[in-house]
């Protein structure tokens, strides 16, 4: 699986990447057919609350998968994606299976 991290208006650190890598390699066990997974981080009319998005798009066999969460920080973003794209990932699964 692929993983591709792009920021908008601003330089993601390394801890942000490698939590990035974290949280999102471990969509992997929901659905093993997943090829590439994009983020994207963008900042959102600075110096307010609630102005870190975090955009996932997860490349699947024959389909695409999207989440999109504002939240306070990053990390809030993300996990709150992946909340959302297991979720998808394994509706997605079941309704595969019973074909």
């Amino acid at each position: 699986m692929e993983i591709k991290i792009q920021t908008i208006h601003f330089e993601a650190t390394e801890k942000l990447q490698d939590y990035i890598q974290k949280k999102v390699g471990k969509l992997e066990k929901f659905d093993n057919e997943i090829r590439k997974v994009e983020v994207s981080l963008k900042v959102v009319k600075p110096e307010t609350a609630m102005n870190k998005e975090a955009t996932l798009s997860v490349a699947l066999a024959g389909s695409t998968l999207f989440a999109n969460k504002v939240a306070d920080t990053f990390e809030e973003a993300i996990d709150n994606c992946c909340e959302t794209l297991t979720r998808q990932l394994t509706k997605h699964k079941e309704k595969h299976q019973n074909r």
